[in-house]
């Protein structure tokens, strides 16, 4: 089974004209919807916003639905001049900006686990490769393989960005990948992460929200269709 679980509603609405079968359950308030796509099954859950609630999102999916991947799609501002809006970021890997050590001494992002210190959390590789392979398909968006970095709070101001980017070497940040990265990596659960570039470093330039979401919810279904349809 694949779960999916999206920032943006619109999202997981076209996930589920996809579907055949679908019935969905509520669950800690939240909706998973799940049917049949092609070859698999899917699950498919908006999140909210936040890494609290990505995380619960993201255990209550293992939990019940037993996924045998987890993938995450939604929004993301860019860190560097390398991407600008419209383009994808496909995770390598997954860091929390906002943990915050270094008064003790830590590294900036290092999060303590009961068992071990960790700060970049690897996707799957053949996860990610296929999701990077799905999105080349889609007309004029640039896809790159990068890091992701994620904190609860909207950056937006450009030395902020800048700052962040430099820091843990990301190309882009958001609101909820890093927590289902985490709650991924301690189930055992591989995990993709695709993100469409909705503001630039430049200009820290905000596309018309309603207008990008629609391109933005566009290019990830198209993409999780093609991963799904190649994805063995």
């Amino acid at each position: 089974m694949i779960g999916i679980i999206c920032a943006l509603k619109i999202e997981v609405e076209g996930i589920q004209k996809m579907m055949t079968d679908a019935s969905t359950k509520e669950y800690a308030r939240m909706s998973f919807t799940k049917g049949t796509i092609g070859k698999h099954q899917v699950v498919a859950v908006e999140c909210g916003i936040g890494k609290v609630n990505a995380a619960v999102c993201a255990q209550v999916m293992i939990d019940l639905f037993k996924p045998d991947v987890i993938i995450n799609s939604g929004i993301a501002g860019a860190l560097c001049d390398e991407v600008s809006i419209g383009d994808i970021v496909v995770a390598r890997d997954v860091v929390q900006h906002d943990m915050d050590g270094t008064a003790m001494g830590d590294p900036p992002g290092e999060i303590w686990f009961n068992d071990e210190k960790k700060i970049a959390i690897e996707a799957d590789e053949k996860v990610s490769k296929a999701l990077y392979n799905a999105c080349l398909s889609l007309e004029n968006t640039k896809t790159i393989m990068g890091r992701i970095a994620t904190g609860d709070v909207f950056v937006a101001a450009v030395e902020k960005r800048l700052s962040i980017g430099k820091t843990f070497s990301a190309h882009a940040c958001e609101m909820e990948g890093g927590a289902i990265g985490q709650v991924c990596y301690r189930n055992g659960v591989p995990f993709g992460i695709i993100r469409s570039i909705s503001d630039d470093i430049n200009q820290n330039e905000f596309m018309d929200f309603e207008k990008f979401r629609l391109l933005a919810s566009e290019k990830s279904i198209k993409a999780i269709a093609g991963f799904m349809e190649n994805y063995d």
